[in-house]
């Protein structure tokens, strides 16, 4: 068992060495391109309606914001609420599938929001020009409107004219699920040529910036096929640019996302900015658009708000040729392993109905996968363990190290034992331990999810902690539910059945080892708890088996 000690530290530090140089040489931040000559300026958030200009510092609730301007109502399966028709903005969205908390009477999930309140949040499009003397829409205008609602049936058109001879044109649909398509026309009866760039921004200041995450949460695009993540105290000292044909950008929380997908026929430039205290935006400027006297100059954009729902992520993939959509779901490092583990997982769960079952038969299913090489390492250490009075024989005999390693070796080479054959199933668990944790952490399928008993969101930790249990009040550190202690019991079971290490040192670090893991599992997803919980059981069964068979030969 000292080799396996060695085996697990050193699977760690190969792993995290791994991380840090493939992240140090191979994903450099790009240079920034040159400043665009037509840039997008930081949003207005200044309520202008006269009520609320006699309190300019003050937070509105969304109900008070949305009220102070003309709203058109969205209504879809997925969305609702409404988008402001005087200078178009998209600022009022609630996910109508998942709620804020597992209380009943929660709210939905609020996604966007109007500026003067607590989170401002939003989404802005629309035409920008070299030429100063050319009126073009903002934050004031005030549309003409076609349409009472939208909804995947009824889109909304927006009619401006700017009294130059320029009349703008635009029209909002929307699908059964999260994506936008507006639409921006341009006629020009001004009797010369007119060159546009369209524009798209999100912007947003978000309810915390700082903090530590398994899962990126800031802003976020695929440039020329190149995922960028970009944390907003990246921001604090320079804006991050690119040029990229095609793409996205916007911003992801942890389950939730907000993307406007850029033109792949022609080149953008993008940026993002902070402006102002705590308000970040996601921007992008297009190609040029010359329109000719008589004629009508156009562009599309799409808007995606909603939930990072993996399978509709992918199908959007397919259906507009999104480049690596499915990058807004935070992967990680085993993006290979973790999204089929997603896959397998919802596969399972289609056919239970029930997530945390799921994960009980997945957990058995890849247990039955290792089976051989696990088997293998399990005979392997029932050996070792028969050989320990031997080994305990010439560390009493050797003083000398050197001599006393030659002596173990040759000692394994006559049993014929392979003291490294149990680094190999720790080297395989590993990334499969990682690629789980990830799942059940970015998988918004898996949110809110039940199990059995007092297990009612499967992507949070055990609620039955100490406290609760004993009415006491417990350091945070200390405060783990059922599901840990248990697996720390399995934990310590399956180290009695191991060979136990020769040097006493050791012998007591590794005796820890169950208590440390179960006060660390405490705090994880407790749908990760119960499927380490199931893979000790598993293991235990196994070497059991294992051993009771070498005893009887």
């Amino acid at each position: 068992m000292n080799d396996d000690i060695k085996s697990f530290y050193t699977a760690i530090i190969l792993s995290l060495a791994l991380i840090f140089i493939t992240n140090h040489f191979f994903f450099k931040k790009d240079i920034a391109p040159e400043t665009p000559a037509i840039a997008v300026n930081a949003p207005e958030t200044e309520n202008k309606n006269p009520a609320a200009e006699s309190q300019p510092d003050a937070v509105l609730s969304s109900e008070a914001a949305v009220s102070a301007f003309p709203h058109i109502d969205i209504s879809t399966p997925a969305l609702t609420g409404s988008f402001r028709t005087r200078g178009f903005r998209i600022d009022n969205l609630w996910l109508e599938k998942y709620k804020q908390t597992l209380s009943p009477d929660s709210p939905d999930v609020e996604l966007l929001s109007p500026a003067k309140t607590a989170n401002p949040y939003y989404a802005e499009f629309g035409w920008l020009a070299a030429d100063a003397s050319i009126r073009l829409p903002n934050a004031d205008t005030r549309w003409n409107v076609k349409g009472s609602k939208l909804t995947p049936e009824t889109p909304v058109v927006l009619e401006w004219e700017n009294g130059q001879g320029l009349k703008f044109i635009t029209k909002i649909s929307l699908d059964q699920n999260y994506m936008f398509t507006v639409s921006q026309a341009v006629e020009n009866n001004t009797g010369g040529n007119v060159t546009l760039y369209p524009y798209g921004l999100i912007a947003r200041s978000p309810a915390a910036v700082g903090g530590r995450s398994v899962v990126h949460e800031g802003m976020v695009g695929v440039m020329d096929a190149t995922l960028k993540e970009i944390k907003y105290d990246d921001l604090e000292k320079e804006n991050e640019e690119f040029v990229t044909s095609g793409g996205w950008l916007g911003f992801t929380d942890r389950y939730w996302l907000s993307a406007i997908i850029l033109n792949p026929q022609v080149e953008s430039k993008v940026k993002f900015s902070k402006s102002g205290d705590n308000l970040y935006q996601s921007d992008f400027v297009g190609a040029p658009v010359t329109v000719a006297p008589g004629a009508v100059g156009s562009d599309q954009i799409m808007f995606y708000a909603g939930a990072k729902e993996i399978k509709l992520l992918d199908k959007y993939t397919k259906t507009y040729n999104i480049p690596k959509f499915d990058l807004a779901v935070d992967f990680g490092w085993y993006y290979f392993l973790t999204k089929p583990f997603f896959y397998i997982l919802d596969f399972l769960y289609n056919i239970i109905g029930n997530m945390g079952w799921a994960i009980l038969l997945f957990a058995a299913l890849l247990r039955l996968v290792m089976f051989p090489i696990a088997n293998k390492s399990y005979e392997n250490m029932a050996k070792m363990k028969k050989l320990q009075p031997k080994l305990k024989e010439l560390q009493e005999k050797y003083d000398d190290k050197v001599k006393l390693q030659q002596e173990t070796m040759e000692l394994y080479r006559r049993e014929k034992i392979n003291p490294a054959a149990g680094c190999l199933p720790m080297f395989i668990q590993i990334p499969v331990f990682f690629s789980l944790y990830k799942v059940l952490n970015i998988a918004i399928e898996i949110r809110h999810a039940p199990f059995i008993g007092w297990i009612k969101d499967l992507s949070a930790p055990d609620p039955l902690t100490l406290s609760v249990i004993t009415h006491l009040p417990v350091p945070a550190f200390l405060n783990i539910g059922v599901w840990p202690i248990v697996m720390g019991l399995t934990m310590y079971i399956q180290q009695k059945l191991n060979p136990a290490p020769t040097n006493k040192d050791q012998a007591r670090m590794f005796a820890l080892l169950p208590l440390i893991f179960m006060f660390m599992m405490g705090h994880f997803a407790s749908g990760l708890v119960i499927y380490w919980t199931l893979s000790n059981i598993l293991s235990i069964i196994q070497q059991r088996a294992i051993t009771k068979r070498n005893q009887d030969k």
